[in-house]
């Protein structure tokens, strides 16, 4: 691969060496579902391992021996189970019908298979335990394979996004006073190896050759991707930690750069806060120094790699605030640029930042250039309202936080919003858990519900797999990954799934299903008018109290039309007066019951039933 000359990245003495696989060249016609802005998708989120196994000849990654060799064990909930890329391909009519439009595939490169102490062993069927960065993981296929199903995607007009991950690789690298039974310095009490601090294990200043101060790994005030030549001195770190690789994992990750130790922090486990976010291992995981021009340069070229070897067209990148933010200065204007360059003007990038509040969030979108984040703080309010009875009003605080955002409002409409994931879990479990005496009725009208308030107000509505299917899971991570073909973990197939008498122990690919029809129908709805998915967003109405209604317009530019959307959040029927513009008086249903006519000028009498949603659209007269 031809290294990629970014001119905001003065560190050619230091990048690595280049991969090795030919660019193609740079697509001339952009195809007309390319133009498609980020808001215009609605995005299907699956983890490969769970979804279908067409392939059972790669089960165990080309490996032999017991779990513990080749991490596939399709009755433990943490291990391998089989699914596969060619399993993902011949579903695409299931995820089609669904009405999705982008697939976010979770992480597919090679991983390492097994990693955890003695008896809590997991694998890495989740791929986030990266140590080739080129190489889809045996157990999901080839890389072939990965391009079949991105042109049988495309050939359907959808997208393929990847998760992909820079702040850290798998757990390789130990440290001796932790690990290293013959180690004569001073240990830790125990293997944890807790996160030392910068002031009591500074980085060392031996290697400068004119003596000056350094921080962080770089001197003065300039972004280390300036500052190339400090790095070129340091070639002599004393680490918070005394780094090793054992003999058994030398040299297994790609690209080679990556096995340089001095590429990492070294220095224990992150606690979450404080430097240690940013510095700090996660859960063990090999700690990149994202502040090294050289990691810059290698990540840059890694993923720019994957677009034009694969054609994709858009990343959510994983534990984004555990990352320095110069980094995201330099990768994320040179990923988009690379993807115009590939034909990919609207490439979608979005971080993962696990916290809840708009402030929070909108820090990614303006310090460190994200386009746009996950939407936890959608999540967090969706959950208030319908499952832990909240009022609607906390709607209103999240949507008035918009103008937080780099581009306030602009910037929202492309934030994904979502109800659970594959790391909190399912927002059938919430529901189950907070509302133990609902009955199976009103728990399946909640979950439509949530999912009208995703595909109907502003962002880009994201679907976690299995959740069209009344998934609802035991907790989060392993016990909300559960298997859409026939699953053979007790766990998972004694769960009472929502809207079915089915269990996870048959396949779950029901398009028959109430929640999957109901999907399809918002997706439709969601593709056919484009003030759903672009329109301005004006909150009417947010009631004060639990149960309540929440009322939003979206007004489309280009006609006029005003698409009041009204949620009724409570378990009885509701009717009230509420603000529209004052030059919508005609009006026909889009969903739901409409009266035709407003009753006064700027206001409009709605009624919506228990647990539903209208959409009522009036024309400018």
């Amino acid at each position: 691969m031809r290294f990629l000359p970014y001119t905001a990245i003065a560190l050619m003495s230091l990048a690595p060496a280049p991969l090795t696989v030919a660019l193609p060249a740079a697509a001339e016609n952009i195809q007309p579902w390319q133009e498609r802005l980020p808001q215009d998708e609605i995005i299907y989120f699956v983890l490969p391992d769970r979804f279908e196994n067409a392939d059972p000849s790669n089960d165990e990654g080309g490996l032999s021996g017991g779990r513990l060799a080749t991490g596939f064990d399709p009755t433990h909930k943490g291990m391998f189970h089989g699914g596969d890329l060619k399993g993902l391909t011949a579903r695409l009519d299931y995820i089609e019908g669904l009405g999705a439009t982008a697939i976010w595939l979770g992480p597919i490169y090679k991983n390492k298979v097994v990693q955890g102490p003695p008896g809590q062993e997991s694998a890495g069927y989740h791929g986030y335990w990266i140590t080739d960065f080129t190489q889809i993981d045996p157990h999901f296929g080839t890389n072939d394979d990965m391009k079949a199903l991105v042109d049988a995607a495309h050939a359907r007009g959808m997208k393929v996004y990847l998760d992909i991950i820079v702040n850290h690789t798998a757990d390789v690298i130990q440290y001796r006073e932790c690990h290293d039974p013959d180690f004569a310095g001073e240990r830790e009490p125990d293997s944890f190896c807790p996160y030392r601090d910068k002031a009591t294990y500074p980085f060392t200043t031996r290697g400068l050759a004119d003596g000056a101060a350094i921080n962080d790994g770089f001197m003065g005030d300039q972004p280390p991707w300036q500052m190339a030549e400090n790095f070129e001195r340091l070639t002599d770190q004393t680490f918070a930690y005394t780094p090793f690789v054992p003999d058994s994992e030398k040299d297994i990750k790609v690209p080679a750069w990556l096995n340089d130790l001095s590429v990492y922090h070294n220095r224990g486990n992150s606690y979450f806060s404080g430097e240690s976010s940013l510095y700090g291992d996660f859960f063990g995981l090999d700690d990149l120094n994202t502040e090294d021009p050289r990691v810059v340069a290698g990540m840059i070229e890694i993923f720019s790699w994957w677009i034009s070897e694969f054609d994709i067209d858009g990343y959510r990148v994983d534990t984004a605030r555990h990352v320095a933010p110069e980094f995201w200065h330099a990768f994320i204007p040179a990923i988009l640029d690379h993807a115009a360059k590939e034909g990919k003007p609207n490439f979608h990038i979005f971080g993962e930042v696990a916290l809840h509040t708009p402030g929070e969030l909108a820090v990614y979108t303006r310090r460190d250039g994200y386009p746009a984040v996950l939407d936890f703080g959608f999540q967090q309010a969706v959950r208030d309202v319908l499952a832990d009875g909240k009022a609607p009003l906390a709607f209103a605080d999240l949507f008035m936080q918009d103008a937080l955002y780099k581009h306030g409002p602009d910037t929202a409409l492309q934030l994904p919003v979502f109800t659970g994931n594959h790391d909190m879990g399912r927002f059938g479990r919430f529901l189950s858990e907070s509302l133990p005496q609902a009955s199976e009725e009103e728990l399946l009208a909640r979950l439509k519900l949530g999912h009208a308030m995703m595909f109907f107000a502003r962002g880009v509505p994201t679907i976690y797999y299995g959740d069209e299917q009344g998934f609802t899971g035991d907790d989060g991570d392993q016990d909300a990954r559960e298997d859409m073909f026939p699953s053979r973990v007790e766990i998972y197939n004694d769960n009472n799934l929502i809207g079915t008498d089915a269990t996870t122990a048959i396949g779950n690919f029901d398009t028959t299903h109430p929640l999957y029809r109901a999907t399809a129908g918002m997706a439709a709805l969601h593709q056919a008018h484009p003030a759903l998915r672009r329109g301005a967003q004006v909150l009417r109405l947010a009631e004060s109290e639990p149960g309540g209604l929440l009322a939003l317009s979206r007004l489309d530019a280009e006609t006029g039309a005003e698409y009041l959307v009204t949620f009724n959040t409570g378990t009885n029927a509701r009717t009230r007066q509420v603000e529209v513009d004052p030059a919508s008086n005609n009006w026909t249903s889009l969903s739901g019951t409409c009266a035709p006519a407003s009753t006064t000028t700027a206001s409009y009498r709605v009624t919506v039933p228990p647990l539903d949603y209208t959409i009522c659209v009036s024309g400018k007269n």
